[in-house]
């Protein structure tokens, strides 16, 4: 949802929503941060000072290209068991491989 307070979401084929994210800051078209809500044993964490942050950062490169950066910050702040959740973003099945999708989908590479 494209506003400060909106979520981040899943929908299931059933209708079912997931929200797992909150928009922080929507500054288009530079950036936003969205918050974590997702605790260590990966579950959605209804405590909000027990989340974490990331931002999305989107700086044109040229006329055709745009560099897009995740910073995600503040992992200590999900208390116990805060590495898990830094170590599972950091894997190949985390950010890196979700920026790969993302530049994927924009290139025409996507399946």
């Amino acid at each position: 949802e494209a506003w400060v307070g909106g979520h981040v979401y899943d929908r299931g084929v059933d209708g079912s929503e997931c929200r797992w994210a909150r928009v922080l800051t929507y500054d288009p078209p530079s950036r936003l941060v969205l918050s974590w809500d997702i605790n260590p044993r990966w579950q959605i964490e209804s405590d909000l000072n027990k989340t974490s942050e990331w931002e999305v950062r989107f700086t044109a490169e040229t006329e055709n290209r745009t560099r897009v950066e995740i910073e995600h910050r503040n992992f200590e702040c999900h208390g116990e068991g805060w590495e898990s959740v830094r170590g599972g973003v950091d894997s190949d099945q985390g950010w890196p491989l979700y920026l790969q999708r993302f530049h994927d989908l924009f290139t025409g590479r996507a399946p």
